[in-house]
């Protein structure tokens, strides 16, 4: 026992020690969403309760109220130059705002049911959605006009989420199944089932979108390799974590 004892100090030594630092307060219903923006300058929260609340980062202190959702939101995605914020609603549309101002510039719409998830492009021009209606759009900012709907899941679509260069584009959903996309041409590249086909609550590209990180409903963390090329197979699970 004393030998394995300097080395669970060492684990526990490791383990980060967080502390409260503040807390914000304003919802009147559950928070969905908490995103910062790229800049670091503000903090957008979204709730049940149809809005979007705006802090400063760096104060806590509230800034600003968005309203104009007709039903709770979901999700929130900040434009990687921190001018724009959208957000996915229960009422079927994603809208656009201005971080300056907090201005609704459009409401895009064309989803068919809850739209659960979204994000912009690192080139600002393009927002990716999903929603319970099983498809994922791809909308021009500068237009709010929809430019493409790829179908290919057959349960809601759970996240969406845009690799480092803009070009791809990785999808998960309650089928199980995660699909990378080509961008500009809507065309799906590959489709990767995790054993025992799991539904898939999150999905996300690395920093390098050399991997995909994958969170399903049997409380595992999977990290794929999806460009994988050996043993006849086009993608691995490089790590499983469980707890």
């Amino acid at each position: 026992m004393q030998g394995g004892a300097p080395a669970a100090a060492d684990n526990l030594a490791t383990v980060p020690r967080f502390k409260l630092h503040r807390t914000l307060e304003g919802h009147s219903k559950a928070i969905s969403s908490v995103k910062f923006s790229p800049n670091g300058r503000w903090l957008a929260s979204s709730s049940a309760d149809k809005t979007i609340r705006v802090w400063d980062a760096r104060s806590g202190k509230w800034l600003r109220t968005l309203e104009g959702h007709i039903q709770g939101i979901s999700d929130l995605s900040w434009s990687h130059d921190s001018k724009y914020l959208c957000s996915a609603s229960d009422d079927k549309t994603i809208k656009l705002w201005s971080s300056e101002d907090g201005e609704l510039l459009k409401t895009l719409i064309g989803h068919s049911n809850y739209v659960f998830c979204v994000n912009f492009n690192p080139q600002n021009n393009l927002i990716v959605s999903g929603s319970f209606d099983e498809t994922i759009r791809l909308w021009d900012v500068k237009t709010g006009q929809c430019i493409k709907t790829l179908p290919g899941h057959s349960d809601p679509v759970s996240a969406v989420n845009f690799s480092k260069d803009g070009t791809l584009i990785v999808s998960s959903s309650y089928d199980g199944l995660i699909r990378i996309w080509d961008t500009a041409s809507g065309q799906c590249l590959k489709t990767m089932v995790g054993e025992n086909n799991p539904p898939v609550s999150f999905v996300k590209f690395s920093p390098n979108s050399r991997y995909i990180l994958a969170g399903t409903l049997d409380s595992n963390i999977r990290l794929w390799d999806y460009a994988y090329e050996g043993d006849n197979t086009k993608e691995r699970v490089v790590k499983t974590y469980t707890g």
